[in-house]
């Protein structure tokens, strides 16, 4: 690993950023699972950021170091001052360059920013210049099939001073679609020197194993396959590191994990909104078993914890 980041990513695993996902609340469940995991924070636009000192997505304990704290944006001054700001927060600063949404890359931010790769150098040097931490960015292998300039991106990122590199293994028009390549992943290993980490499709033990396998990355960023499953990073790590296979939790188990979440979701945000945001995990806790399309239909519906609770408790007596 790269000397400015190797006694900050102990961990051959980290959280990956997704917007509106990866808040104050999953980093705290991730985190009670895995001491030593990079965090990543949802997306925060600089653009918002110089307008609002948000601090409900500043929010961190302690114990959530190591914390990357993502930045999306394509005035280079604009990301650098932002960055400047997050640094009291954050361990390191990670630069969003592979968002694929619409609203994002219209924007010019995101993935659009691989097809201005000068552009992307002066925003990697400017932060670099502001901030006395790592950091990093993500991106994708390109902006179409026929775009794959992956290989210089990343070089050109290493060459503007990124101390660390985690790469999405689809093209910016695959949006989500399809299969993550892990094997042209594997092609950064002998083009640059910096630590890089494989994102894309981890959703299990098995398939963070295979895609370390296929992409010969120092690690792997682990996004969508945490929904219902905060102990997935925990999982991956223990079996990484000493073999030990560690199961999926149960249909019970993931029950109380969401009213865990739940529960500290109403903390932060308060019971109305809480529940409301808490709404898009449902079908990621709640799933697999007989008549879970219709509970998740109910569950959407309620509009107070007590009768959501019961509701859920319900179930957990029919299947016992």
């Amino acid at each position: 690993m790269n000397t400015k980041v190797d006694t900050l990513i102990s961990s051959r695993v980290s959280l990956a950023p997704m917007a509106g996902i990866t808040d104050y609340v999953l980093r705290s469940l991730v985190r009670e699972y895995s001491k030593t995991c990079l965090l990543t924070t949802e997306m925060i636009s600089s653009e918002a950021l110089t307008q609002v000192k948000d601090t409900v997505i500043t929010a961190r304990e302690e114990n959530h170091s190591p914390i990357a704290y993502q930045l999306s944006g394509h005035k280079p001054q604009m990301i650098a001052s932002c960055a400047k700001y997050l640094e009291k927060y954050a361990d390191m600063i990670d630069i969003n360059m592979g968002c694929p949404v619409n609203k994002v890359v219209k924007g010019s931010d995101g993935s659009a920013l691989m097809r201005k790769p000068s552009l992307a150098v002066e925003i990697v040097k400017a932060v670099k210049n502001s901030v006395s931490i790592p950091v990093s960015v993500k991106f994708r292998l390109g902006y179409t099939v026929d775009e794959m300039n992956y290989i210089e991106f990343a070089q050109q990122m290493q060459e503007a001073g990124a101390d660390f590199i985690t790469i999405h293994g689809r093209t910016r028009s695959q949006m989500y679609g399809g299969k993550a390549d892990w094997k042209k992943i594997a092609e950064l290993k002998h083009n640059i020197d910096i630590p890089f980490f494989a994102n894309g499709d981890v959703v299990s033990i098995e398939t963070a194993v295979q895609c370390l396998e296929d992409s010969k990355a120092d690690g792997i960023a682990i996004g969508r396959g945490v929904l219902g499953d905060p102990s997935l990073l925990y999982r991956v790590e223990k079996y990484l590191n000493e073999g030990e296979y560690i199961q999926a939790p149960t249909l019970f188990e993931k029950v109380e994990l969401f009213k865990q979440h739940l529960i500290k979701e109403i903390e932060f945000r308060g019971e109305e909104v809480g529940i409301k945001f808490c709404r898009k995990f449902i079908p990621y806790y709640l799933n697999g078993f007989p008549g879970a399309s219709k509970l998740r239909g109910e569950l959407v519906l309620i509009e107070n914890k007590k009768d959501i609770f019961s509701r859920l408790n319900s179930i957990v007596v029919a299947f016992n």
